[in-house]
C-alpha cells in the first residue's frame, strides 16, 4: 500500500507541473493520470480510482481523460445502485429497518403514550418505513461499506449517548416531596429517557450520513472506528473503578472515554489503513483477552475488587497487541503482486520476516501402516514459508 501511495503522490506531482515545452498539454498530463486510475481499478483498489478520477475532473476539467473519469464513476454508482456493490447497501437497509422499528416504539413513548393502540401503529408503520427511506437513500448515494458503517454506528452510538448524558446531567429529571420534613426525591419519567435517545440516535444517524457524504470511508476505518469506541469506553470503565468513581462519575467517564476512543480512532484509523479482516481479527484477539481476564478472575476469585478489574484490563490490552502483531503481514500478503497469502504463521519472503495466524488447509497425505501409499484427506497447517 504504501508503494502505491508514493506512485499516487508523484504521478500527481507530475500532473501539476507547468508544461515546458509545446509537445506536452493539459491533455497528455491528465490521460497519464486517467492510466493510472485506469490501472488501479483494473487491480480491484476501487477507492484509490476513485480519488483519481475525482482529482482528473476538478484538475483538468473538459479533457477526455476528465470526460472518462466522469463516465467511469456513473458507472461505479450505477453498478452499486444495481446490486453489483451490495454489502454496503444490505447492511443499511437492514439496520434502516430495525431502527424503523425502534422509532416506531420510541416515538409514541415519547409521547407518553398508555394505550397500546399507538405503539401498534408505530410497529406497522416504522419498519417499511425504514426499509423503504433506506431504499430512497441509497438509490441516489453510492454506499461503500464503510459508508453504511458510519451510518449504522452513528445511530447506535448517539442512542447510547443521549441516554447517558441526560442521565448525568439530570435533564427531565423533577423532585417532589414524599413527606414532610423528608428530603425530597427524585423521579425520571420515561418520556424523558425515550425522548433523549430518540434524539440522540437521529442525530448519530445524521452525523454518520453527512461523514459518509463528503468522503468515502473505507472499510477497516470504519470497523476500527466503532471498535475504538467501545474499547474507549471499556478502558475508561475499569480506569473509573481502579479510581473508585461511583454513579454518575463512573458514567460520565465511561461517555467520555468512549467519545475519546471514537476521536481518536478517527483520527489514527486512516494512517494505519488496515483493511476489514484485520481490523476484525485484531479486535476478537482483544474481546478473547478480555474474556480470558474474566475467566482468570473466576479461578484466582481474588478478594481486592481493584484485582478482579485490573487482571481483565490488563489481559484486554495483551489480547489488542498479540492481535496487531500476529496479524502484522495480513494486508502486506493481501497487497503483494505475487498472489495471496500463504497461510503460514511465520513467513520469510524477500529478506522480510512477518508472523500471522495459520490457516488450516486441505490437503492430501499417505496413510502410514499395511495401506501405505494411499492418500487420505487431511488438514494441513503451515509453521513457516520461506522463499529465497
Amino acid at each position: 500500500m504504501q508503494r502505491w501511495i508514493v506512485v499516487l503522490t508523484l504521478v500527481a506531482g507530475l500532473a501539476g507541473v507547468r508544461p515546458v515545452t509545446a509537445q506536452v498539454t493539459r491533455a497528455d498530463s491528465a490521460a497519464v493520470i486517467q492510466g493510472a486510475a485506469s490501472e488501479l481499478e483494473a487491480q480491484g483498489r476501487r477507492e484509490l480510482a476513485k480519488a483519481l478520477y475525482e482529482y482528473l475532473i476538478r484538475r483538468y476539467p473538459g479533457t477526455p481523460a476528465a470526460l472518462e473519469a466522469e463516465r467511469r464513476l456513473a458507472v461505479a454508482r450505477a453498478a452499486a445502485q444495481t446490486g453489483l456493490d451490495r454489502e454496503g447497501r444490505v447492511e443499511l437497509t437492514v439496520w434502516s429497518t430495525l431502527f424503523g422499528l425502534w422509532l416506531g416504539v420510541a416515538v409514541p413513548a415519547t409521547f407518553g403514550a398508555n394505550d397500546p393502540e399507538p405503539y401498534g401503529l408505530g410497529l406497522l408503520i416504522g419498519g417499511p418505513a425504514g426499509f423503504l427511506a433506506s431504499r430512497y437513500y441509497t438509490s441516489r448515494t453510492w454506499v461503500g461499506t464503510g459508508d453504511a458503517r458510519a451510518i449504522t454506528w452513528g445511530g447506535m452510538w448517539g442512542t447510547w449517548q443521549g441516554y447517558g448524558w441526560r442521565e448525568v446531567l439530570g435533564i427531565g429529571t423533577r423532585t417532589h416531596e414524599v413527606c414532610p420534613g423528608c428530603p425530597p426525591a427524585e423521579e425520571t419519567p420515561s418520556e424523558a429517557v425515550f425522548a433523549s435517545m430518540l434524539v440522540g440516535g437521529l442525530a448519530g444517524v445524521a452525523t454518520g450520513a453527512l461523514l459518509a457524504r463528503s468522503q468515502d470511508i473505507p472499510p477497516g476505518t470504519a470497523t476500527m472506528v466503532s471498535f475504538g469506541s467501545l474499547w474507549g469506553t471499556w478502558f475508561a470503565v475499569a480506569a473509573g473503578m481502579l479510581g473508585d468513581l461511583e454513579g454518575d462519575d463512573l458514567l460520565t467517564t465511561a461517555l467520555l472515554g468512549g467519545n475519546a476512543g471514537l476521536v481518536s480512532t478517527a483520527f489514527l484509523a486512516p494512517r494505519w489503513d488496515m483493511s476489514r479482516e484485520r481490523a476484525r481479527l485484531v479486535n476478537v484477539a482483544g474481546v478473547a483477552g478480555l474474556v480470558g481476564g474474566l475467566g482468570l478472575d473466576l479461578l484466582l476469585q481474588p478478594d481486592d475488587d481493584k484485582v478482579q478489574v485490573a487482571i481483565p484490563l490488563a489481559t484486554s490490552v495483551a489480547g489488542l497487541a498479540a492481535g496487531a502483531l500476529l496479524t502484522r503481514g495480513y494486508d502486506r500478503a493481501r497487497d503483494r503482486d505475487d498472489g495471496p497469502d500463504s497461510g503460514a504463521m511465520i513467513e520469510l519472503r524477500d529478506g522480510r520476516l512477518g508472523f500471522d495466524v495459520p490457516l488450516p488447509s486441505p490437503a492430501l497425505v499417505r496413510q502410514p501402516g499395511r495401506d501405505h501409499g494411499r492418500l487420505a484427506p487431511a488438514v494441513r497447517l503451515t509453521l513457516l514459508d520461506a522463499r529465497f
